[in-house]
């Protein structure tokens, strides 16, 4: 019997249909010889600390770095039952075809599966790049021996558990020091979220410390024996900046005074048609960034919309792609993909009757592919009026991309007119359009045909070198430099894309580049909804993320290393290796444990000097903040701090729930994370919870009534003692025991 292992129900059932597997059973559907099961995404997951050793349930600095001598996976909560039809179906297989995603993170699902069964036998793989038939029946007659995909599963493996190392110690570490420097919130570390938060941390002061500089631009009117024109003035080098600009206004004014009215001469006319090709087909984080900036949707929403579309609808090839190229073996299925675009929607059927499929665009290159190419529709005929209104954005923005690779280039006129007058140059440009080309096809927003209107678009009159032009009027244009803007989830896409070019290491730069900077196009969403979540970033408008005071302060805490987008860089070269087969994941793990060792001792040295960076954050449990300042609304996404979050490192005496350190009139105080279920309190000891007060002169704060509950500190939630405070016993209702509190 052959094994499909699949990563999900619908891919695995689009499988089976395929091959003929249609009788469907629990977890599995079966045909002649074949069986197609599915994991549900991750079953198992990695273990939690306080699993491994009881001493690492407690958050304390002394346990740390937790390095596990043997690393363990469990089973996700969801994963029993489905975990069990596997194991029992592997029993019977004689073959295993594994078919999860085609990466290093769909190899990691299934291999930890099959290493967990123990399942010694026959495996290949099945390499998929989209969900329609024909591509199904292609990978099938195609598979792959197991061995040519395993080192992915092995940098899997490194990613994950030096993940794990970075995250579980350093989040830790630096929680238990904001803890003991009076804030609440968890500050979570990790290889790729925190580079990632420093970049909008540097944004953010960049912009908060900048100083706009006055500059002026002169601008004539010209008129020439075929028209006019308007040219700005192009100051000399002893007049301008390092950006060409001149910041002296007496400067301008006499430049404007001492062309008034004067004849020049043109010295240069110079016009060039431009043949502009289309862009590429899209990969997932230029998807994100277009539909950040078109539509303010999130880059976690326009994931999870491109999943439905691969996964649901079929319409579109595999999302998770840092791809922009295509092979060159699919061109001539191109036919067939443009046909299914116009049998799927009549309203663009004529836009793709004018393309010729014949076309080759620089789209087609062998040499570019990866894992996986780009994200193109599909040939399968597509239920439009299926789709909801944000996925048939998503897919309209999919389709015409890859139209327009069938479209001519995009044809202007580029024209560059310099004028001399009274010694001065005056520079006039002009883009006029001959063919609009693929642009038929990929359309322009109302903000992309306004920001075209400028200068640039200005219809020039035709002139000779030599030609005389009167300068008729003259106008001084007072300007000021701008910051950049803050960032969205879209730029800060774009922003770990390119971090290469912020490391000056040309070593390091290239290896970002070559990688694609931080992160992958399946996690990079995950990680700025982390940092939103976490109080680190937040939301302010539709669509600027803005750095949390807890961010600022855990960016400057944190050594270079951690924050360097350069070491994660690294990292990824590493892994790429390993899956490579060149290199070897227990030496990798071994220098991270190194590093490790060398980070959390750092931690620990800090502390025995009395330094905290984290005093006087703003409590996240207190609300009305915006950044810290008082009296203004806070920005969305900040409201997931609305409440103190629970204490890994702190249980209740009494239900062994997490604990949380609130604030009250009387000061800091700890109470039970599921009040008013439980509500047992104990004193803050600057930063911890202290001993429990034995305020009613209970023997070792046991209750004097029942001798068996502790005496505990409550609140009057309701008559005309509301409010106030007063101890009582924790074996209540049983015992009623209680004494107020004197004042």
């Amino acid at each position: 019997m052959i094994l499909y292992l699949c990563e999900k129900p619908s891919q695995g059932r689009d499988i089976g249909r395929v091959l003929g597997a249609t009788f469907r059973r629990d977890g599995y559907v079966e045909g002649m010889g074949v069986r197609v099961t599915w994991c549900i995404g991750h079953l198992l997951e990695m273990t939690e600390p306080d699993r491994y050793k009881p001493e690492w349930k407690q958050w304390r600095l002394d346990t740390l770095p937790m390095v596990p001598e043997e690393w363990k996976l469990e089973l996700t909560r969801r994963g029993g039952k489905q975990f069990k039809i596997i194991n029992d179906l592997l029993k019977g297989a004689n073959e295993v075809i594994l078919a999860t995603d085609a990466d290093r993170e769909g190899e990691t699902i299934g291999r930890e599966i099959l290493e967990r069964c123990r399942y010694r036998g026959k495996i290949s793989r099945l390499w998929l790049s989209a969900l329609d038939d024909a591509s199904i029946r292609k990978a099938i007659a195609s598979l792959w021996p197991g061995q040519k995909t395993e080192p992915l599963y092995q940098a899997g493996l490194g990613r994950s558990r030096a993940d794990w190392l970075v995250g579980m110690n350093l989040t830790r570490a630096y929680t238990i020091i904001g803890r003991q420097g009076g804030y609440n919130g968890v500050l979570s570390v990790g290889r790729v979220q925190t580079p990632t938060l420093k970049l909008v941390v540097d944004r953010d002061r960049l912009i908060e410390n900048f100083k706009p500089v006055d500059y002026f631009d002169v601008i004539a009117l010209l008129r020439v024996a075929n028209g006019e024109f308007k040219a700005k003035w192009v100051p000399s080098k002893k007049h301008a900046d390092d950006e060409g600009r001149c910041l002296d206004r007496t400067i301008a004014e006499m430049v404007a005074q001492k062309v008034q009215g004067q004849i020049g001469k043109i010295t240069k006319a110079e016009t060039k048609r431009v043949n502009e090709p289309p862009p590429l087909p899209l990969e997932l984080s230029t998807l994100q960034q277009e539909a950040s900036r078109r539509w303010n949707m999130s880059a976690k929403r326009t994931l999870e919309i491109a999943q439905s579309l691969y996964e649901k609808h079929k319409a579109v090839t595999y999302p998770r792609t840092d791809c922009r190229f295509l092979p060159t073996e699919q061109f001539k299925d191109a036919q067939k993909v443009l046909q299914a675009i116009a049998d799927s929607d009549p309203g663009i059927a004529p836009l793709v009757h004018v393309a010729n499929p014949k076309t080759r665009s620089k789209a087609w290159n062998d040499k570019k592919i990866k894992a996986h190419h780009a994200i193109i529709p599909t040939a399968a005929k597509v239920k439009v009026d299926g789709l909801n209104r944000e996925e048939s954005y998503v897919y309209d923005l999919i389709r015409r991309h890859f139209l327009a690779q069938f479209f001519p280039p995009h044809e202007y006129d580029a024209t560059i007119i310099d004028t001399l007058v009274n010694s001065e140059t005056f520079r006039a440009t002009g883009r006029v359009e001959q063919a609009p080309g693929w642009k038929r096809a990929l359309g322009q927003t109302r903000k992309e045909k306004d920001s075209e209107n400028g200068e640039d678009d200005q219809s020039l009159p035709h002139v000779q070198t030599g030609e005389d032009a009167s300068l008729e009027k003259t106008e001084l244009i007072a300007k000021q430099t701008k910051p950049p803007n803050r960032y969205t989830e879209g730029t800060l896409i774009q922003a770990m894309k390119s971090v290469g070019k912020l490391v000056e290491d040309p070593r390091l730069r290239k290896i970002l580049r070559d990688t694609s900077g931080i992160g992958t196009e399946a996690t990079r969403a995950a990680i700025i909804e982390t940092l939103i979540k976490r109080g680190l970033l937040a939301k302010e408008g539709k669509k600027n993320l803005v750095s949390m005071p807890a961010g600022r302060a855990l960016v400057d805490a944190l050594p270079h290393s951690v924050t360097d987008p350069a070491t994660t860089a690294v990292w990824e070269q590493i892994l790429d290796d390993i899956a490579n087969g060149s290199g070897s994941l227990d030496e990798f793990l071994n220098k991270s444990e190194l590093w490790l060792n060398k980070l959390i001792g750092n931690v620990k040295k800090r502390q025995e000097l009395g330094i905290n960076p984290f005093k006087n954050l703003p409590d996240p449990s207190i609300s009305g903040t915006d950044h810290g300042r008082p009296g203004r609304s806070p920005p969305k996404g900040a409201d997931q701090q609305s409440a103190a979050l629970p204490d890994p490192s702190q249980t209740c005496p009494d239900c062994g729930k997490l604990m949380v350190r609130r604030k009250s009139k009387r000061g800091s105080f700890w109470g039970c994370s599921t009040y008013p279920t439980c509500s047992t309190t104990v004193p803050d000891n600057q930063g911890n919870p202290g001993p429990r007060e034995d305020r009613d002169g209970g023997i070792n704060g046991r209750c004097p009534l029942c001798k068996t509950g502790w005496l505990v500190e409550r609140r009057a939630r309701r008559g005309v003692k509301a409010g106030s405070h007063f101890s009582g016993c924790s074996n209540f209702p049983e015992c009623h025991y209680s004494r107020p509190h004197a004042d």
